[in-house]
């Protein structure tokens, strides 16, 4: 049985106004995860991912670099337990 998880991820840096958020959300179908990604009003990005553990972490390596026009600071990781809450991976306003 594969090991799930659920992280909360914080992406500092230029990921505003760089489809971030989109991408990400494609990112998320490609590895099979669920949960959602917002814009937050600090300049951040927020995303909450659940889902085997392997892709989720794979999700938030990807987040490191983002898209080509984004420039990604650093991701702050919060892992957290599994709660199986999303069906899908949303883009939350």
């Amino acid at each position: 049985m594969e090991n799930k998880t659920r992280a909360h991820l914080i992406v500092h840096g230029r990921v505003q106004g760089v489809f971030f958020r989109a991408e990400t959300q494609r990112a998320a179908k490609r590895f099979g995860v669920s949960g959602w990604v917002r814009n937050k009003r600090d300049g951040t990005v927020e995303a909450i991912v659940e889902g085997p553990e392997i892709d989720v972490i794979s999700l938030a390596n990807w987040c490191r670099t983002g898209p080509p026009q984004a420039t990604v600071e650093k991701v702050d990781v919060s892992w957290l337990a599994y709660q199986g809450e999303f069906e899908r991976f949303d883009i939350r306003y």
